[in-house]
């Protein structure tokens, strides 16, 4: 697939799961066992609803949905979660379409990643897919106090790279995130369509 940014786009930000590594199938797989241990369930209607939420937002939903207040803490059920996606996390695949764009531009523009996730997993993801030697900057759930919707992430990703907003391309692959760089005012680009996701 050829695809060129857009006229004068000056930097690029990527989301991480489901945009540059094709990891929501085990993400879904940590949480629906950490549910399972603890009497609950939730489907990937769910999930797809809060692609791009931090994990401990996720599981806080989690406990009000499925109503286990009191038998389960956060950290509980998200210690369960990393724990069952680590054991997976050995098979992310990165999306290649959203690759060759970082490829094509790494050297020539400034790079960022704009992640939800957990800067653990995040460092894991990138280097199991061999795609941390690309990015210097990495944002992360724990590097801000506002998740996406909110467009702190995208905002604090420009700052690093010395880019004014409006000159920043974003590839997401979640309506937070889309949302989040609306707000940020950024260019954004849905890369749900580049490849087939199965879950």
């Amino acid at each position: 697939m050829k695809y060129d940014i857009r006229l004068g786009v000056q930097g690029l930000i990527f989301d991480l799961d489901g945009t540059l590594a094709d990891t929501m199938p085990y993400h879904f797989q940590g949480w629906k066992k950490a549910c399972m241990k603890y009497g609950a369930d939730i489907d990937n209607n769910f999930l797809r609803k809060h692609t791009g939420s931090p994990g401990w937002i996720i599981a806080e939903e989690i406990i009000k949905n499925c109503g286990l207040n009191g038998s389960v803490t956060i950290e509980q059920i998200m210690k369960e979660k990393m724990h069952e996606f680590f054991k997976l996390q050995h098979l992310i695949k990165p999306i290649e379409p959203v690759v060759d764009i970082v490829k094509k531009y790494f050297g020539k523009l400034p790079m960022a990643v704009g992640t939800g996730g957990h800067r653990e997993a995040v460092e894991r993801t990138l280097e199991i897919t061999d795609l941390r030697k690309y990015f210097e900057i990495i944002v992360t759930a724990n590097d801000v106090n506002s998740f996406k919707p909110h467009p702190e992430t995208f905002l604090r990703c420009a700052e690093l790279m010395h880019v004014e907003p409006e000159f920043v391309e974003v590839f997401e692959d979640a309506d937070l995130g889309i949302e989040a760089a609306k707000k940020a005012g950024m260019n954004v680009t849905d890369v749900r369509s580049w490849y087939d996701s199965n879950w």
